[in-house]
């Protein structure tokens, strides 16, 4: 069964372009920001999945640009995620402005699970017992 954690971030002016909105390559670096929540909450640090021979790679990513997020404004980053076949995890990722909810971005991202030599694995019983309810 799929899992759901939050976690609010504020756009920084770096992540602002001319026109004063977000850049949208801040979207996937967000996502990223999601997805390492979304770990820590649910399962355990990805740092210590790595010490563990577990990794996730990016093999597909998605986004839907879907409002604006100016300098200062606190978004909320709502992740779900699940198994996506035997070897890779899905994380979809909704971005609303905290206090009035109202839509900036929203997608997914798609991860290999392999071990430290690159090779694609069957996640061990440990990690599907730590990322499913």
């Amino acid at each position: 069964m799929a899992r759901t954690t939050t976690t609010n971030l504020r756009v920084r002016y770096s992540e602002t372009d001319q026109m004063g909105t977000f850049y949208n390559s801040r979207v996937l670096e967000w996502f990223e920001v999601g997805r390492t929540e979304w770990l820590r909450e649910t399962a355990m640090p990805y740092t210590e999945m790595e010490k563990r021979g577990v990794m996730l790679p990016l093999v597909e990513s998605h986004v839907e640009y879907l409002g604006r997020a100016v300098y200062d404004d606190e978004l909320t980053l709502a992740v779900t995620a699940e198994m996506s076949g035997k070897a890779r995890m899905r994380y979809d990722i909704n971005i609303t402005h905290a206090k009035t909810q109202s839509p900036v971005a929203r997608g997914y991202t798609i991860h290999a699970i392999i071990n430290p030599a690159g090779k694609p694995i069957r996640p061990p019983q440990w990690f599907l017992d730590a990322i499913t309810i």
